[in-house]
């Protein structure tokens, strides 16, 4: 097997920091008694570790895909994990924040599914032999997710309305993204002969 490439371990890392995450921030919200033995001292500053953590992982994802087409290091490994570790990462936040009360869940099975619909026809495309590009609906629809989580996790009252207004806009790109795949893409699902 050959070395791994610089993005693909960024791709890993991000993978990997979620456990991290997910333990701060549950950790903090149920108070844990083994969690609070270990991070008793700072126990009002878990939230904002997690956010440090959650834009540290979303930061390599950004890095890893720019290094990648600079350096033409682009491969197999890293077309298949780099989505997949968005999509962990973005759903483990979103499951954790249901938990803690921080979003809908109506919002979250909308956005989830979402993922489910385009996982699964790139599958379909794949299998026709057909790439589909990520579109700049589905860059912005993962610009406003983040942003809403990162308000989210930051949790302050007088950042209430802004953090509703993100999450419309990035429901309503969510929506929207989901469209213009599926309209762009639609002869993905014809029957092949």
């Amino acid at each position: 097997m050959s070395k791994m490439n610089l993005p693909n371990k960024l791709t890993i890392f991000r993978v990997i920091l979620i456990l991290p995450f997910v333990v701060l921030l549950l950790g903090g919200y149920y108070e844990w008694s083994w969690f609070k033995a270990i991070f008793g001292g700072i126990m009002e500053y878990v939230d904002y570790i997690a956010l440090a953590i959650f834009i540290i992982a979303s930061l390599t994802d950004l890095a890893d895909g720019k290094i990648a087409r600079k350096y033409h290091l682009v491969t197999n490994f890293g077309k298949f994990m780099d989505p997949l570790a968005d999509k962990l990462l973005v759903c483990a936040a979103l499951i954790a924040l249901t938990e803690m009360g921080r979003i809908p869940s109506w919002v979250v099975i909308i956005i989830i599914s979402r993922e489910f619909i385009i996982s699964g026809f790139r599958l379909i495309a794949a299998d026709n032999n057909v790439v589909i590009a990520a579109s700049y609906w589905g860059k912005f629809k993962t610009t406003f997710q983040m942003l809403m989580i990162c308000l989210m996790l930051i949790n302050k009252w007088e950042l209430r309305t802004v953090t509703n207004l993100v999450m419309w806009i990035a429901l309503a790109l969510t929506v929207i993204s989901l469209a213009d795949y599926l309209i762009k893409n639609k002869d993905v699902m014809k029957e092949q002969n």
